[in-house]
């Protein structure tokens, strides 16, 4: 029911065929999220090994951000070819999940760097409610078409539209200037051990 009226609240034209998912089709999503996920610096430095990657790294996912199918704020390109996956005010990861998964499939000599990066992470959520975007991919044969500005231009209106801020952490340099245009503010970098470096970014409220 609320993911049923969530979706109807930010159905809208103008955006391509850009519209919310639904939990039925979370496999999809997290396929595309997976793939376009396979070479970034932070998700390979977790598995580096390519079949550690595609075994364990959807299950990240969904533990990350999967509960954006929950609610209904999981965003999706014409034919799944890119998804991002938006946590609304009060929906946060899955942190039991997270640390299972993390005892269980990390490797020894990087896991309390990983650690130490996601209580970083923490630090820099604003204590106000906001939107927040733990991940967003475009299909590798896709990329550069335009796929990802149409997702977060779709969101960002609803966070405009309820007067929030967004949030999220860039893992791949390359998609910093993307975020920028939106108006994505960098507020540190954050790295320990052996990670590569994390930028989180803060989008201010537009009121």
């Amino acid at each position: 029911m609320l993911e049923e009226a969530f979706i109807n609240s930010v159905s809208r034209a103008g955006i391509g065929s850009v519209r919310n998912a639904y939990s039925t089709e979370a496999e999809r999503a997290v396929a595309v999220v997976a793939l376009a996920f396979s070479t970034d610096p932070s998700a390979r430095w977790m598995y580096r090994d390519a079949a550690d990657y595609l075994a364990h790294f959807p299950t990240f996912i969904r533990a990350f951000a999967g509960k954006a199918f929950d609610v209904g704020s999981a965003v999706t390109a014409p034919g799944f070819e890119g998804a991002a996956l938006w946590l609304p005010p009060g929906v946060h990861p899955n942190e039991e999940a997270l640390d299972m998964l993390f005892t269980e499939t990390v490797a020894d000599e990087i896991r309390s760097d990983l650690y130490a990066v996601f209580e970083r992470m923490a630090e820099y959520h604003p204590d106000e409610p906001h939107w927040y975007l733990p991940m967003i991919g475009v299909d590798t044969q896709r990329q550069g078409n335009g796929i990802g500005t149409s997702l977060l231009k779709f969101s960002l209106e609803r966070c405009d539209a309820d007067g929030l801020p967004a949030y999220l952490e860039s893992s791949s340099p390359r998609n910093i200037s993307l975020y920028e245009r939106f108006g994505f503010e960098r507020l540190a970098v954050i790295q320990a051990g052996s990670s590569p470096p994390i930028v989180p970014m803060l989008r201010k409220a537009s009121h």
